[in-house]
């Protein structure tokens, strides 16, 4: 996928020569793509998409090899569960390219132009960020969801994905390069990574003079390392302690099939509930109720004294007793923790102390609670009466996301095209001086 060097030849390099050739020819493409017309950028996500619907069979083949050698190699449980492709998740991702083909080109868009007492006109341009390093693990879809926002946003980037999903990753990015050069964009916008070794991740956080910001996405220590040793910005969330709150008053059944689904439709993503917090008012209604369907479906509850004593009822249920560290803890797995709160008030500092700031929710039938929740809680994703797992680019009608930030500045939340963007301050004048 490089011209410069053979495709076959990009292996037997240094891993400081590959870098830093993959980075100067990333830098070299991020001036194309900003310049590039929408019409180009959006018939390669639409190339895109054919393709990947077209190559169906020969994706689930390279994939089906990553996983009979990750399972070989000791992988199970959610990783496992992460690296796997499907016909529905490779309709989905193609979806997603259909979605960004079809939305609004953003780059080039002027906004609050207002004319100043000198006569001059000041406004904001946005302008794709330049050249973005991904590094991500297990997920292969996360190949596709980068080089189409990528290519959406104008931008360039150097994906590195886990050793675990390499050939996975290898037949995804030569689809990308395929529909780079049948739109006529630069070969060099989306290059993935030929090599497991790890020294290369090393390098591509450390290249400021070709990156300027890396995005990690995968677990906690993953991105505790990217951050430390990064010498170029990260956005970045370390971990997804989500919660459901179930206040007093709400309407249970409703409150029953949402904690529902945001526990148990997927126990992997990060937008899974991990946590949760129900008023004492509608406790010893709710509980039980919640607590039966979570039993059936073999999830353990560890709960604080109260919950516990309303939950022993249920037959079958798996009950331990939470301790601190639960209410911090992100499980990926069929656990949750469930704690009994006096109300919203209640709610609120618990989820500001103890969630990791990526999405919250109340499930209420009091607007003012809501607003309320809203407004307070510190999280990058606030939801009322609605499931947490709809924290996601795809379903916020972003067409995909290259990540979720709980940062507090330039981006948060699912961080679409907008997110991979800057703002520059243009300035139009007549001639004007200032005296």
């Amino acid at each position: 996928m490089n011209a410069a060097v053979p495709a076959s030849s990009l292996t037997a390099l240094g891993v400081t020569e590959l870098m830093n050739l993959l980075g100067a020819q990333a830098k070299s493409a991020s001036v194309g793509m900003a310049r590039a017309p929408a019409s180009a950028k959006n018939l390669a996500l639409r190339s895109l998409a054919a393709a990947l619907r077209a190559q169906v069979p020969e994706l689930l083949a390279a994939n089906a090899r990553d996983l009979e050698r990750a399972a070989a190699g000791g992988l199970t449980g959610p990783m496992l569960d992460r690296l796997k492709l499907s016909p529905e998740i490779i309709d989905t991702v193609a979806l997603g390219c259909e979605q960004l083909a079809a939305m609004a080109d953003v780059i080039g868009e002027v906004i609050g132009m207002k004319q100043q007492p000198s006569g001059i006109r000041v406004g904001q341009m946005r302008v794709p960020l330049g050249v973005f390093g991904m590094i991500y693990e297990s997920r292969p879809n996360v190949t596709i969801e980068a080089a189409s926002l990528a290519i959406k946003s104008g931008n360039a980037c150097i994906l590195r994905g886990g050793s675990e999903a390499i050939e996975s990753n290898t037949a995804l990015a030569g689809l990308v390069s395929q529909a780079l050069l049948a739109a006529g964009l630069p070969e060099h916008a989306v290059q993935l990574v030929p090599t497991t070794d790890r020294e290369a991740v090393g390098r591509l956080i450390a290249m400021p003079e070709y990156v300027d910001v890396v995005i990690p996405r995968g677990g906690k220590g993953l991105i505790e390392r990217i951050s430390a040793g990064a010498k170029v910005p990260v956005i970045k969330h370390l971990d997804g302690n989500c919660h459901v709150y179930v206040d007093d008053p709400c309407d249970l059944a409703m409150a029953v099939t949402v904690a529902d689904n945001a526990k148990t439709q997927k126990y992997s993503p990060c937008n899974t509930a991990e946590g949760l917090l129900v008023a004492r008012g509608v406790a010893a209604e709710f509980l039980p109720r919640i607590g039966a369907v979570y039993a059936a479906k073999g999830v353990e509850m560890r709960c604080d004294p109260e919950a516990k004593a309303l939950l022993a009822q249920v037959p079958g249920a798996q009950l331990a007793d939470a301790t601190e560290q639960d209410w911090f803890e992100e499980y990926l797995a069929p656990v949750i923790s469930i704690k009994v709160v006096d109300g919203v008030d209640e709610a609120i500092a618990h989820i500001n102390r103890c969630s990791s700031h990526h999405t919250d929710a109340i499930l209420t039938a009091d607007h003012g609670h809501a607003q309320r929740f809203l407004r307070e809680v510190d999280s990058a994703s606030v939801m009322v009466n609605t499931s947490t797992r709809f924290a996601d680019g795809f379903e916020f009608g972003l067409g995909a996301e290259i990540g979720i930030s709980t940062d507090k500045f330039h981006a948060r939340g699912p961080v679409g095209i907008e997110g991979l963007t800057s703002l520059k301050f243009v300035v139009l004048g007549e001639g004007e001086i200032r005296t």
